[in-house]
């Protein structure tokens, strides 16, 4: 029997977007009753600029932080807020130690790849057994690879495969599978 891998990356590129696949598998998980922590983005239009606000859902809470933060309209630097996405990383740190069945985060890009950002959320659920979930964009995929070595399965943008990958990684998965049988 194969192993099951504990990480697990959408790769994406400049095509379709993953967050409709990352949104539908978190419903789904949700009308399964598992538990889950982690983060999924949300995008605001900003009136006054070209560029979109960025805010982080919160998936056990459904809190939502703004990630972006206003550098006016000639910039042309990162919106992102480093203090805002720490805090965010911290509270996800703690709501590891719950034990979730499952940790789902947006993204694994630019901060993650350089050792901040998410990466120690990501190392903590690793160390406590808890599966995890996120895209990498496919300039980022040399350091995810460095970084999840051989942990990580690489799964395309489809619900079906995202939950196929997750089902064995679950405690309670026969129960969980004889729902997933009644609901379709």
């Amino acid at each position: 029997m194969k192993e099951t891998k504990p990480l697990a990356g959408i790769r994406y590129g400049h095509g379709p977007d993953v967050d409709p696949a990352l949104n539908a598998f978190v419903e789904q998980l949700r009308s399964l009753g598992v538990s889950m922590v982690g983060c999924l983005q949300r995008q605001l239009p900003d009136g006054g600029s070209c560029c979109p606000i960025s805010h982080l859902e919160d998936l056990a809470s459904g809190a939502s932080t703004r990630i972006t933060q206003p550098l006016g309209s000639g910039s042309t630097g990162c919106r992102l807020d480093p203090g805002a996405l720490a805090n965010a990383a911290e509270d996800l740190s703690r709501q590891l130690e719950s034990r979730p069945d499952i940790l789902i985060l947006n993204r694994f890009g630019r901060g993650e790849s350089e050792g901040r950002g998410f990466r120690p959320v990501i190392e903590r659920a690793v160390e406590l057994g808890i599966p995890v979930l996120t895209a990498v964009k496919q300039r980022y995929v040399p350091e995810w690879e460095a970084f999840s070595a051989d942990l990580a399965a690489d799964l395309p943008a489809e619900p079906e495969q995202l939950m196929a990958w997750l089902m064995p990684q679950l405690p309670n998965h026969q129960t969980i599978s004889s729902k997933e049988q009644a609901s379709i």
